[in-house]
């Protein structure tokens, strides 16, 4: 194993922040980050902004210039060793005559992983790897999820009061949480490819579903990059006056496939792509779902739906991270709950680990995953 000196934990830490600062901008492609050190001395910075655009490396390398010859290169994912968007990183390393590469987590993409750090090998490149992977992961759990399971990263967001209740038994839930709550789910929304909800939640609240948050806010600059909204609607309710297509942003319906025509119809002129999956025990078919968003590079999906469809996710297994916002009122016992899911014996529980809990105004925030334990 490799042993990595103070400097080396240093170094990687400022190209993680750096990754982090592309957290609402590289969609779809990974948050990445960079630092060339020379001498202790860093000489040159950079973070993937936008697909498309210059990453990481190459970037830091330009800060760089002829410094980067013989330096440390610190990158929080493995240099690409193929042409995507833009050219390989590695040829752009080789080019800069750069001494050793320290690579947080090797390339997810089980058909390319560990290919850019042998080809430095081979050039003579000194290569280390591993050092504070777990954090580079948690800044890409959906291109991971994407690249190694064939499918999203799915999180769950709900707000519920300190008794578990997410709305009232007539229907009524706005609101729940404050508006500090309220804002802080914008960002959330903002960092994923795709926002999801069920047709029962459009037919009672009629959301527009997008990112209300000013750029300025989160840190970037010009316009925020709305998600694609995406509506499962089995039974071909959905309507053309929804909210959901007052504004220019893409939307996605999942049907039946026997009412794609009828449902293709019906929202005629509203831009919506309608797209049909097989039925799966009453329900859309939720893995076809979520294969399908992945065939459109969706890398990390959102869900604000209501109990049911949130059962369903967390039955099939498909829940990778719940965020619940939890209110200081208590709702009652006639109040609905958080999830439809029918356990009937303490066995049949599901494990979750606490990631984080955290005040958001005056509600609290706790993130949690399904754990194996």
């Amino acid at each position: 194993m490799t042993d990595f000196s103070p400097d080396d934990h240093r170094f990687m830490a400022r190209a993680l922040q750096l990754a982090a600062m592309g957290l609402y901008t590289t969609d779809p492609n990974p948050r990445v980050g960079c630092v060339v050190v020379r001498g202790a001395q860093v000489v040159g910075e950079g973070y993937h902004v936008r697909a498309g655009e210059a990453h990481a490396e190459v970037r830091a390398l330009r800060a760089a210039g002829e410094q980067a010859r013989n330096s440390t290169v610190y990158v929080t994912l493995e240099p690409c060793n193929h042409h995507g968007r833009t050219p390989p990183c590695v040829d752009a390393l080789l080019a800069a005559g750069v001494g050793r590469v320290v690579v947080a987590m090797e390339d997810p993409n089980p058909l390319v992983s560990g290919q850019g750090l042998e080809r430095l090998r081979q050039a003579g490149v000194g290569v280390a790897h591993g050092l504070m992977a777990e954090a580079a992961h948690d800044l890409n759990p959906g291109f991971i999820s994407r690249m190694r399971r064939g499918r999203p990263w799915v999180r769950v967001k709900m707000a519920a009061s300190l008794d578990g209740r997410t709305a009232m038994a007539s229907g009524e839930s706005q609101w729940i949480t404050g508006e500090a709550a309220r804002q802080d789910v914008q960002r959330l929304r903002a960092r994923a490819s795709a926002l999801l909800t069920g047709m029962g939640t459009v037919l009672a609240d009629d959301p527009r579903l997008n990112v209300r948050i000013a750029a300025a806010e989160l840190g970037v600059d010009g316009v925020v990059k709305q998600p694609l909204r995406v509506v499962l609607d089995r039974q071909g309710q959905l309507s053309a006056a929804a909210r959901l297509f007052q504004d220019a942003a893409p939307v996605q319906v999942f049907t039946t496939e026997h009412r794609v025509e009828e449902l293709q119809a019906q929202l005629a002129g509203t831009g919506a792509r309608v797209q049909g999956v097989p039925r799966a025990g009453g329900h859309l078919d939720l893995s076809a779902v979520l294969a399908a968003l992945a065939a459109q590079e969706v890398n990390e999906v959102h869900v604000e739906a209501g109990l049911r469809l949130s059962g369903a996710l967390m039955q099939a297994g498909y829940v990778d991270e719940l965020v619940v916002y939890l209110a200081p009122h208590l709702m009652g016992s006639d109040a609905r709950g958080l999830m439809e899911l029918p356990i009937q014996r303490m066995a049949g529980r599901v494990p979750l680990e606490i990631r984080d809990i955290r005040p958001v105004g005056r509600d609290w925030r706790v993130t949690a995953r399904p754990s194996a334990a």
